[in-house]
């Protein structure tokens, strides 16, 4: 290997170690956001303050449930009553759990679910869902799609640079001594 390439090699080490710097540098609060963000909600099922746990109805076999609307409209009706200033809180979506007997009910302001059994409409939980917060801070749609989307590709790609720019300064430096080494001896 001639010395000019070698020197060639060493500059772009140098400045593989300066981008590699700022671009950790400006990924680090987003990194630290995912990664704290990431491993409260590993632990969702198993704390009931991230997340309720999904409770047991009495009857798996959809045959005996009450009709949808029917579990939303006694869902709801429990929810304002304990909750009157939830009024406006519109149901969001329906999580329907055979399998559990239950329908969850999700409404779509603060992140409240009320958990009722399919068979008997009973109300088997009213709580509000804390993961689905930090799943919204995790992944960056608290501030918008727009973010969410420029923030995780910008994450995304900054890791995957990162990395090829890590293993080149690991990789790099023994590889110049190795040729530097080899150059030496002709």
């Amino acid at each position: 290997m001639s010395k000019t390439r070698i020197k060639r090699y060493i500059k772009s080490l140098r400045s593989f170690r300066i981008w590699h710097r700022y671009l950790g540098i400006s990924l680090a609060l987003l990194l630290l956001i995912s990664a704290v963000t990431g491993i409260l909600l590993s632990w969702k099922k198993e704390f009931d303050v991230i997340q309720p746990a999904t409770q047991k109805g009495a009857s798996k076999e959809l045959q005996d449930w009450k009709p949808m609307h029917e579990l939303a409209d006694i869902a709801s009706t429990h929810f304002y009553q304990i909750y009157p200033t939830q009024n406006d809180n519109p149901i969001a979506r329906l999580d329907v759990r055979p399998s559990k007997g239950i329908v969850k009910v999700f409404f779509e302001n603060e992140y409240w679910e009320v958990q009722v059994d399919g068979s008997s409409g009973a109300i088997l939980s009213v709580a509000q869902r804390n993961s689905d917060w930090i799943e919204s801070i995790h992944d960056g749609s608290i501030i918008s799609d727009l973010f969410k989307l420029i923030s995780m590709n910008f994450l995304g790609v900054g890791l995957i640079m990162l990395l090829s720019s890590g293993w080149w300064l690991w990789y790099g430096p023994g590889l110049i001594r190795k040729w530097k080494k080899g150059s030496g001896r002709k």
